[in-house]
Parts: structure tokens; C-alpha cells; sequence
């Protein structure tokens, strides 16, 4: 990934790095690690691993691979198996192509409790799977005995059950125990007093804990505060305290002043394996189990494998009844006793041991993976010290399958087969899924498809849709990707590389977006009726909503999944039985006010917003715009001629002002950028200061210029300084490219910018009384013409101007021949932030900057302005792993029918080693009247007929429901609503006359409001949806 003298490839690993920092990337860099065991588990950890960009991974195994393995082991082929291949070594290669900047290496040796473990020195962290208690002591034992000590984690999946065990040493520090942005507060009021009290500007929470460091600048008065760090105390979300601020060193606040959040180190003390056994620090993740039963379970099973030298044999009671002797003896050993023993789960460990359940594998693989990371780098907060997931909820009543259904019969579904029965299996293989994605998440989902060998009868199939092309940046977490596959489609790649790791299973591709404009060409409700589940791997709210709406109509399932980060969620959502995806909304982001954008920006958030508003209207709105009037206008003559017969086109004055001054050549791409950077960043400072002098007051007689308001100062154009030529150069290339003109190297080299720099004329500023907008409340819609950015700021001064010079323009440019072929048309830009070669970033992180400069604010290197104006989202591969499995879990609840209590919505935060589980909220139920009742999963249907009538359609609610429609509505359109004049004429008409509908169309779903039962009420009744067959 990186030496010493070598940069993170940002191509590639973009989106983790904005989850990790640059520090922990290095750091893992330059790790070894050492992974026993790859069968399910270990894998998933290894595969993790690799994509985050460690120095090395050496797997080690000495298994050979089995018919069993491919239901768990992704990177195993049968071809491996009929070879008698070390799983390892099997293993190596494929697990190479996921990262070419890791070293993989497979080891075969012995490890027993008896092995010379000095060969683990070179190693940083070592991972334990599949491996007996006796050794996992003595590899604890070990790595705590190094200097330093080398990190230890042990993790097994047994059946439904898993854990991850963490002994990181006596000493570790976390460097940074949550991952996030620090926080940064405006001041408004500081006390002089003991302790002295901070209060946030404008009653905004200041978003800081007890016990947060702080630091200080730009207080004004109380200047001895900035530079200084200081620890506080919360008071209130608007309030803290910062400790003795009544000496004499401290002048009295009078204005101003930011807080922001230092990030301090903090230590944290793990004990020891043989400690923990007998005192364990588990972590709660669901409020119904208890994890020191759990605990005991596995103790108890890690006890027998010691004793027996192998796992309790399946479905057997006797083995199950010597695992609960075990654990009665074990619990009279703990530090706190259960009290009774869960003797149902114990079975259930017994009787489910020998398998493998893939979901646990998956997640468990993610979350044991995010642990090593954390080991290497001390970025986030370590797992304290033992995790148990379970999914013990899938094994229902089992009690009247016979025991035969459970046992191994030499395939590859064997681990799945001992923990849920073959009829599960056989349910899963006629599975009929439709999966929205072939992302990071939708990657993970069909590995896990594979394994569990999802559609791979004649009757199941999967269905795929993707409309994107693979890129470079996926391939650190779509781990199905290979660099090869660039530029080919997801899903078609998704669907041949899952079939390599099951080539039985049917998977049909699709490369089409899921929207209203397909929702009749390819995904109608007949292809909804057709699946049986449905699956998101979606990265957007928007297309959520959407799929949330199509599942709830044709009451399907939908597994419901995302990840930011480190952090992840699971919804499932159940027909009838669970509320929507709809039910719950996201608080919506704040807005930033027209003015800060546009005269007053007070962070380098809004620098930046602008910087990439003012990208998109110069590059691609005002190009767009330009090309949309002459292809609306016809040639310049027939737009001439319209002028002169009184009539003035949209946006003739900006296109004609465009034609006029676009560059022609590279030398005018240059000037112009140079003229622009005088504009921007000189010009407009003092236009600002005419408008508003450093002494200005408010219309309450308040300074102007106080904090959050920061007086510009105008930046002086240097050719020696590296950013102001960034601005230049970039914005050139820019203009040179939605002008179609040719850029060699000899035109960027720097003499020959100088020259054109030199040469260029750059206009004098003339003050102007235009009013400056500084009303917060006003927006920018209120205050831009059409040529706008989003920012609301134009380009240049675009008043209005009167027809006559408009057409004295044109017909001077008609004249000198600028009015013609390739001057009329233009390349509009669109945005890409992953091309570095294109100066996108480059423009956007200059324009930033030096808007920065121009009102002190700290500047934003390259790789956090991709991040805000590009809006990445931050991903790593050890979310989504931990995310799709815990997904595919609630899948096979669905399959196997469970009851409401038995699924779980899940939130996660693998930075903090958090995971709740929690039972979805049933679905909502509505009353229209006593009696009368929906939920959003409801549908009334009306069966119409040719000769149906509007007054029919009403008569049918008053006939049924003693209900009186006071609307009726398609889509947009207000089909009926009797108080509209002349409404209550169509009530003869047919209902095939009143509503347009396309051919082969057989039903409408229309909304329908029904008159409350009490007249003074003034708010009609909703009910649901109602969907009106055509009956044609």
C-alpha cells in the first residue's frame, strides 16, 4: 500500500482512508499478521484483512479442504477438494488478487502446545480460529510476553454459535477512540469566573462530552485562551465549563472564538485469556440473552474439544448431556455463577457444533477483521473483551424433524444442513430473489448466496440489477472485483464470480436502474409477484424509498441493509407483520444559508460548497444552458430575427454574453482564469468592504463584523505561489475543455503561463452599490437568474439587459464570424472526483483555498475537500461483511416463517465494538373509524368493468365502508373533489374515460379521501391505497 517514500493509493483505497486516517493506513502498511485456521471464519477474517492494506497476512492451516468446507469457505474450489489441497495453500493465490499491495503467505507447520513459538515474533497481530483451548492459552500467553506484546484474538463460529475474544496487553493506547470529525463550536460568551462558563453562538449544540479536550482560537478580549487545550465539563447541550479563568491573565470576552475537539490518547488494559475464562468482560448486544450464559456454553464446548479431542456428534443427546455436565462444573468455577444454567442453549451448541452457520461467518469475519485493524493502528475503541452473536432463533421448534434431516451427507451444504435441516436447505435452494445493487454490500450478499446455495435448483433463480461500471476505488471493498474487471458491468461481474464459488446456482443479470421508468419495461408487479424476497444493497435514501414503496404494494419482504463507515444497520421488514422502510426518517441535514455561501462563510465547509456550486455553473449549468437556446432558437439568424420581431428567448442575454467572451484558444482559457481569480478572491473582498467597512454596525447598532461574520481581505495575485497558479492552470484546462480546445504540455509549462499571465490585462476594481444579500432567511432561488449555481451565486454581474443590445451583440458577432459551426456549441463538464488526471478536485480544492485565505479560515488539504465537495461516503469491507451477514441472517428467518419476536433490526458501530440488537416495530395501524382499520401493508382493490362509472366507484365505499369520498387522485392529477367546480359533472363518466392509461394497462392505484363522520372536523380521513381494475 505505501512505504516510506510512497503514497497511499488513494484510486483504490479513497473510501476506506476517509474511515482510517492516512496514520492508521501506514501504520497497517508496515504490519505482519499472522491468521491459524482459514476454514469459514478465518477467511472471511483474511479477505477483510487483505483489503484493508496490511503489509503481510500468513495463513495457517493444516486441514485438508473438504466437500463441507465449500458451504463456508468462499476461496475453496471442488477442483481443491478432489486434490486433497492444504486449505491454506489452496487459498494463497486468490486471496493475493484481492490487494496488490499485500504479501500473502500460507504456512502448513504444526501448531500445537508443544510448538516453539518464537517464529510469531515478526508479527504484530495474531489470529486464532479453529484451535484447541489448551493452545489458545499458551498463544495468549505468548504474545503477552513480547515486548511489545503482539495483539491476540481468538474467534470460532460452532453451529448457531459464535464469539471473538480481544487481549491486546497490560498497556494499549487508543489513539482515537471513535473515528469521527472533531467537533468545532462558535463561542458566543465566555465568564471570567471560576469556572469560567462557555456558551455556543446562536443556541446551537456545541456537541462536546464530559471530560473532552478543547482548544481555542480567535477569542477576542480573552486572548490568553487561544492556542491553549482545556478539558471540560457539560453543562447543558449549549454549555461547559473549562476550569479557573478568574486570574488576572485572563482579560474579559468580548467577542468571538472556536472550539474545537482534540482528539487526546487514551489507554485501555485487556487481562488475560486464563483471566478472563474465569472473569469475563462481555459485551451486551441483545437485551433478551445473556452473554455470560453464552460464555459458559462456549467454555464448556472449548472444555469438551480438550477432553475428546473432537466435537460433540451431531443431534446427540448423550454428547449434549456430557457438554451440560462440563458446563455445571466450569460454572461453579466462575467468578459469578449462572444461575439456573441454560441448559436449551447447551444443547443447542452441542447438537449444532459440527456446522457452520454462513451468516455468523460473515459477520463475525467482519467484526474480528475491524478488531485487527484496531490492534495495528489504536484507531477506535477495542472489543472488551469477549463478543457472542448467536442465532439460536433459527432453530425454532426442531423437535419434530427427524434427527436424519441434521446429519452430513457428504456435500457442500453439510455446515448448513447440521445446524437448520435439509428442508431448509432445499427451501433456500428454490429461493426466488431479486437483489437492487452489486456493490460492496450486494458483493457480500451473493458470496453469502453462494455458500448457503440460494437458487441453485431449477426453480430458484436470483435476480440482479446494477447500472453501474466497476471502477477502480470499488475494488477495495467489492471483493467479487478484480483490477480486470474495470470497467465491465457490476452485476454480469457479480454474477460470474459468485458462480465460481457455486456453479449450481441460476442468477439472472440485469443492468437497469430501478425506478418509475422501469417500473412497467422490466420490474411491473408481475416480476414482484414472481420473487419471494427481496434484497437492497442500495446507497441512496432516495431508491430506498422507492424499493420500501414497490415491496409494500406487492406485499413482499425486503432485507433492508446500509453501512457509513464503521457504522452499519439491518431492517427487515416483513408484510403485515413489521412497519416500512418509510416508517422511520432521518433528521434532514442543515441548510446553510444563501448569504454564508455566497458573502459570509464562516467554516471551510462552506468554502468548499462554493468552490463546487461555482464548478458546477461555469463547466456544466451555463454550458448546458448555452446549447439547450440555440437548439431551442435555431441558428443565430432565426434567434436574430425573432429578437427583432419584439420577442426576447430565455436566457438570451447569458447565452449571447457566453458566445461572446468563450476563449478560443488556450491563451484566452488563461486569461480568463486569471481574470476570474481577481474577481473572486480581490475584487469581491472589496466590494465586501465598500459595501460593509470594518466599522460597519447593524441596524441594532451591533458590529457588523462579529463572530461568525469574518471581514475578507483581498488576495493579491502571485505567480510563485503554488495554490494561486493551481486556480489558474485549473480552471484554464477546464475552460479549455467544455471549449473543445487542445492542451499540449508545452501550453501548461511554466514559462508559457507566465508569458500569458504576464500579458493579460486584468480589470481594475470599480466598486458597486448592487445590494449584498445578508439576511440568513433569504434564499438563493430569491437571488440568482437562471444561470445560477446552486449556491445562487451567477457567474458575473447578469442584470437584465433591454432587446436592443441584445441584438446589437448578435448581429456583431454574425458579423465577425463568432456566430457559427463550432462556436455554437459547447462541452458541458460533468463532475468526476475519481479521475485524478482531470484538475476537477484540483479547481474545486484551489477555489476553496483561496476563498479560505480570503477570510481566515484554515485550509483543507486535497484529500478532505474530494471528500465534501465529491460527498464520498466513507466505506471499509469489514462493515459490510459484519452487515450482509447479519442481513442474510434475517433472510432464513423470513424463509423459515418466523413470528415477529423472533427477528431483529440491528445498529452497529464497529469503531466502538457496539452492536444492538432490537425486535422490529409492528406495523402501524390506523383507525378510520370505529371498526374500520389499515395498516400501510393494506390495499383495498375496486373491480371495475367497461362500462364502470365514477358515480359507481363512490357508490362502492358507501355501499361497503358507510364511507363518502371527498377525493379521488392519480398520481398528480385530481380526478374528482366535489367542491371543485364542475367535479361533480363527471360523476356519469366512466372510469376508463376519466383516468388515461396506457395499453395492456389492467389497474390504476388511485388515493382516495373520505369526509370525516363529524362535520366540524376539517381534516378528510386517509385510508390506503385503493387500486382500481380496469376489468377490460
Amino acid at each position: 500500500m505505501a512505504t516510506e517514500k510512497e503514497e497511499i493509493d488513494d484510486s483504490l483505497y479513497s473510501r476506506q482512508r476517509y474511515v482510517l486516517g492516512d496514520s492508521a493506513m501506514k501504520q497497517m502498511a508496515h504490519s505482519n499478521v499472522f491468521l491459524s485456521g482459514l476454514g469459514g471464519l478465518g477467511v472471511e477474517i483474511a479477505k477483510n484483512v487483505v483489503l484493508a492494506g496490511v503489509r503481510s497476512l500468513t495463513v495457517h492451516d493444516t486441514k485438508t479442504a473438504t466437500f463441507k468446507d465449500l458451504g463456508t469457505q468462499f476461496f475453496l474450489r471442488e477442483e481443491d477438494v478432489k486434490a486433497s489441497k492444504n486449505r491454506a495453500e489452496a487459498s494463497v493465490s486468490r486471496l493475493s488478487e484481492l490487494n496488490p499491495y499485500v504479501t500473502v503467505k500460507s504456512s502448513t507447520q504444526e501448531l500445537t502446545a508443544d510448538t516453539d513459538l518464537t517464529f510469531l515474533s515478526e508479527f504484530k497481530c495474531v489470529i486464532i480460529t479453529e484451535a484447541p483451548l489448551s493452545l489458545q492459552q499458551k498463544l495468549d500467553e505468548y504474545c503477552r510476553s513480547q515486548e511489545p506484546p503482539i495483539k491476540f484474538i481468538m474467534a470460532d463460529v460452532y453451529g448457531v454459535h459464535s464469539y471473538a475474544f480481544c487481549d491486546f496487553g497490560d498497556e494499549f493506547t487508543i489513539m482515537d477512540p471513535n473515528g469521527e470529525e472533531p467537533k468545532e463550536s462558535f463561542i458566543a460568551t465566555i465568564t471570567k469566573e471560576n469556572p469560567g462558563v462557555v456558551t455556543s453562538l446562536d443556541n446551537r449544540m456545541h456537541g462536546f462530552q464530559d471530560g473532552d479536550s478543547v482548544s481555542f482560537k480567535e477569542v477576542q478580549g480573552m486572548t490568553a485562551l487561544n492556542g491553549t487545550t482545556r478539558p471540560i465539563k457539560v453543562l447543558s447541550p449549549y454549555a461547559y465549563t473549562i476550569g479557573d479563568l478568574s486570574g488576572d491573565e485572563f482579560q474579559p470576552h468580548e467577542t468571538g472564538g472556536i472550539a474545537t475537539q482534540v482528539k487526546m490518547p487514551k489507554p485501555a488494559t485487556f487481562k488475560s485469556l486464563a483471566v478472563q475464562l474465569k472473569s469475563p468482560c462481555t459485551r451486551l448486544v441483545d437485551f433478551t440473552k445473556d452473554p455470560n450464559a453464552s460464555h459458559l456454553a462456549m467454555c464448556a464446548l472449548l472444555q469438551y474439544i480438550d477432553e475428546h479431542k473432537q466435537l460433540p456428534a451431531v443431534r446427540s443427546s448423550e454428547d449434549a448431556q456430557k457438554l451440560i455436565a462440563i458446563a455445571t462444573k466450569l460454572n461453579q468455577e466462575l467468578e459469578n455463577a449462572i444461575e439456573p444454567l441454560n441448559n436449551d442453549m447447551i444443547t443447542n451448541l452441542a447438537y449444532t457444533s459440527q456446522g457452520s452457520f454462513v451468516p455468523l461467518t460473515a459477520a463475525m469475519g467482519g467484526i474480528v477483521a475491524q478488531e485487527v485493524l484496531k490492534a495495528l493502528t489504536g484507531k477506535f475503541t477495542p472489543l472488551n473483551q469477549w463478543l457472542f452473536l448467536d442465532a439460536v432463533e433459527i432453530l425454532g421448534s426442531q423437535d419434530s424433524i427427524p434427527a436424519e434431516s441434521f446429519q452430513p451427507r457428504g456435500d457442500r451444504y453439510d455446515s448448513l444442513r447440521i445446524c437448520v435441516g435439509d428442508e431448509m436447505v432445499q427451501k433456500l435452494a428454490n429461493l426466488r430473489l431479486f437483489m437492487v445493487g452489486c456493490g460492496a454490500i450486494g458483493c457480500e450478499m451473493m458470496k453469502n448466496y453462494a455458500l448457503l446455495g440460494i437458487a441453485s435448483t431449477d426453480k430458484g433463480k436470483i435476480t440482479i440489477t446494477d447500472n453501474d461500471l466497476i471502477e477502480k476505488s470499488n475494488l477495495n471493498r467489492q471483493f467479487l472485483f478484480r483490477p480486470h474487471h474495470i470497467q465491465k458491468p457490476k452485476s454480469e461481474t457479480a454474477a460470474a464470480s459468485t458462480k465460481e464459488i457455486n456453479p449450481a446456482l441460476h442468477i439472472e443479470p440485469h443492468q437497469n436502474k430501478v425506478c418509475p421508468d422501469t417500473e412497467q419495461s422490466h420490474y411491473n408487479d408481475a416480476f414482484f409477484q414472481r420473487n419471494d424476497v427481496i434484497v437492497n444493497a442500495l446507497d441512496n435514501v432516495e431508491a430506498r424509498r422507492y424499493m420500501d414503496s414497490r415491496c409494500v404494494t406487492n406485499k413482499k419482504p425486503l432485507m433492508e441493509s446500509g453501512t457509513l463507515g464503521a457504522k452499519g444497520h439491518v431492517q427487515v421488514i416483513v408484510p403485515d407483520l413489521t412497519e416500512t422502510y418509510s416508517n422511520q426518517q432521518d433528521p434532514p441535514e442543515e441548510s446553510v444559508p444563501y448569504c454564508t455561501l455566497k458573502s459570509f462563510p464562516a467554516t471551510i465547509e462552506h468554502t468548499i460548497q462554493w468552490a463546487r456550486d461555482k464548478f458546477e455553473n461555469m463547466f456544466n449549468m451555463k454550458p448546458n444552458m448555452f446549447n439547450k437556446y440555440w437548439s431551442t432558437n435555431g441558428s443565430p439568424q432565426q434567434a436574430l430575427e425573432r429578437m427583432q420581431n419584439g420577442l426576447q428567448p430565455e436566457n438570451t442575454f447569458q447565452t449571447l454574453k457566453l458566445l461572446k467572451n468563450r476563449p478560443g484558444t488556450w491563451d484566452r482559457c488563461v486569461a480568463t482564469a486569471r481574470i476570474k481569480f481577481e474577481k473572486y478572491f480581490n475584487h469581491k473582498a472589496k466590494q465586501l468592504l465598500y459595501s460593509f467597512p470594518p466599522d460597519a454596525k447593524t441596524s441594532e447598532g451591533e458590529p457588523f463584523w462579529q463572530s461568525p461574520k469574518r471581514p475578507p481581505t483581498p488576495v493579491e495575485f502571485d505567480s510563485s505561489n503554488e495554490l494561486h497558479m493551481l486556480f489558474v492552470v485549473s480552471a484554464a484546462r477546464l475552460y479549455a475543455s467544455f471549449c473543445n480546445i487542445r492542451v499540449t504540455d508545452e501550453d501548461r509549462s511554466s514559462a508559457r503561463l507566465l508569458a500569458i499571465i504576464n500579458g493579460t490585462k486584468v480589470p481594475k476594481f470599480v466598486p458597486s452599490d448592487k445590494k449584498i444579500v445578508t439576511d440568513e432567511s433569504a434564499s438563493g432561488k430569491e437571488n440568482e437568474d437562471s444561470s445560477g449555481g446552486p449556491s445562487g451565486e451567477a457567474d458575473d454581474d447578469e442584470d437584465d439587459a433591454d432587446i436592443t443590445a441584445c441584438i446589437h451583440t448578435l448581429q456583431e458577432l454574425i458579423k465577425a464570424g463568432r456566430a457559427e459551426g463550432s462556436f455554437l456549441g459547447l462541452l458541458p463538464v460533468e463532475f468526476e472526483k475519481d479521475d485524478d488526471s482531470n484538475g476537477h478536485i484540483d479547481f474545486i480544492t484551489s477555489a476553496s483555498n483561496l476563498r479560505a485565505s480570503m477570510y481566515s479560515i484554515e485550509h483543507a488539504d486535497r484529500f478532505k475537500t474530494k471528500r465534501i465537495a465529491g460527498r464520498i461516503v466513507p466505506a471499509i469491507a469489514t462493515t459490510t461483511a459484519a452487515v450482509s451477514g447479519l442481513a442474510t441472517l434475517e433472510l432464513i428467518r423470513y424463509v423459515k416463517g418466523a413470528e415477529l419476536e423472533e427477528y431483529r433490526n440491528c445498529f452497529l458501530n464497529l469503531g466502538l465494538a457496539i452492536m444492538m440488537f432490537s425486535e422490529p416495530g409492528p406495523a402501524t395501524t390506523t383507525v378510520i373509524k370505529p371498526g374500520l382499520t389499515f395498516t400501510q401493508w393494506d390495499m383495498w382493490h375496486v373491480q371495475g368493468n367497461p362500462d364502470f362509472k365514477l358515480a359507481d366507484f363512490v357508490k362502492y365505499f358507501q355501499d361497503k365502508h358507510d364511507l363518502t369520498v371527498s377525493m379521488v387522485v392519480n398520481g398528480t392529477k385530481m380526478v374528482y373533489v366535489p367542491i371543485m367546480p364542475g367535479h361533480m359533472k363527471r360523476l356519469p363518466q366512466k372510469m376508463c374515460d376519466l383516468i388515461k392509461f396506457s395499453d395492456g394497462i389492467k389497474y390504476v392505484d388511485l388515493t382516495v379521501g373520505f369526509e370525516p363522520e363529524d362535520p366540524d372536523e376539517d381534516e378528510d380521513l386517509s385510508g390506503p391505497p385503493i387500486r382500481y381494475h380496469f376489468g377490460l
